[in-house]
């Protein structure tokens, strides 16, 4: 049986156990997991933070990776480090319980703030230069609080569980919808759009989610991993956006869900080349073919109308697994 398997039967070997307390059980390691509750963090991070060289925390981070205790992973030439899961049972109650107010962990604290202050700045100073872009595009299809009230009423009341939001820009689907979620990750092939992301989260209160930088054709996840998958307003950028959507169709788990927000059809050829569109919006059946040819039945499509001529219509497509039930099965065409 697996580690991963007898954590989840709450059970741990005595040897491993021990293995786990002794790797936390030095003042600096201590430190990181305690800094790690509140979200991940790079080396740099943790070097400004814990005032030691990079050589040092990097030591102390490889002897928490082969505890389990922490996990790793690439963003570029940046490393992330975050909370393993498959630990929480032992690393949980020993974090929760750690006095935060004393020293050191308030310093910690206080110089971890400092650290996100300046990341949402660096992230703010990003955003500025893309934003007249990007209010422009805004202009000319309905608001967007519109668009997020009907992704969560498509989706509805049912819980989403492990959520993965591919190719997730700023973050804002991960904002709207990971507070619903008991896991959520984001993919983004650019650096500079995870720090920005990872800004808009850390001011949100929600530091945990989980952020990775991958190629959206071929996203980093094992097979079926995901209660509901998220494709916001990313197709129109694609060369092969039916590639994509096999991809994120291959993370969804047995009745899972796969939402896909993009354009309708339209003929505003200056996006191509201001806005870097590779398509111009996407009819219904089309991505409902495309959904079908990778496994999943699209159960409801929702047109967003623009309020002016000339406006663009935003579609949304809400499709399941095949092993739904069947009377769910039936795509459902509405207008708003």
């Amino acid at each position: 049986m697996s580690i991963e398997r007898r954590l989840e039967a709450g059970a741990i070997p005595f040897p491993e156990a021990l293995g786990v307390l002794r790797a936390a059980a030095e003042e600096t390691r201590l430190r990181i997991l305690a800094l790690l509750v509140e979200g991940e963090l790079s080396v740099s991070d943790l070097t400004d933070i814990l005032g030691q060289s990079q050589p040092r925390i990097s030591r102390h981070l490889k002897l928490l990776v082969e505890a389990g205790l922490v996990e790793r992973h690439r963003e570029g030439a940046w490393a992330f480090f975050r909370l393993s899961d498959a630990r929480a049972g032992l690393a949980d109650p020993l974090l929760s319980g750690l006095d935060r107010t004393a020293p050191p962990l308030s310093e910690d604290r206080a110089r971890l703030d400092a650290v996100r202050a300046q990341r949402a700045e660096a992230a703010t100073t990003f955003f500025a230069r893309l934003a007249p872009k990007w209010d422009e595009l805004r202009s000319l299809h309905v608001p967007e609080a519109i668009v997020e009230a009907s992704v969560l009423d498509a989706l509805g009341d049912r819980p989403i569980g492990s959520l993965i939001d591919l190719g997730t820009g700023t973050g804002r689907m991960l904002g709207l919808l990971a507070p619903r979620a008991s896991r959520a990750t984001g993919l983004d092939s650019s650096h500079a759009m995870l720090s920005v992301a990872r800004a808009n989260l850390e001011r949100q209160g929600l530091a945990r989610v989980d952020l990775r930088q991958g190629d959206i054709h071929a996203p980093p996840f094992a097979r079926a991993s995901f209660d509901l998958v998220v494709v916001h307003q990313v197709l129109h950028y694609l060369d092969d956006p039916a590639r994509a959507l096999r991809g994120a169709a291959r993370l969804v788990a047995p009745g899972g869900r796969l939402l896909v927000v993009d354009f309708a059809p339209h003929e505003l050829e200056f996006l191509r080349t201001g806005q870097a569109h590779r398509r111009l919006g996407f009819s219904a059946d089309q991505v409902s073919g495309w959904l079908a040819e990778a496994g999943l039945a699209t159960v409801a499509t929702r047109d967003l109308a623009p309020r002016e001529s000339g406006q663009l219509t935003v579609t949304l497509w809400l499709a399941q697994d095949g092993l739904a039930d069947a009377d769910t099965e039936q795509p459902q065409r509405a207008v708003a």
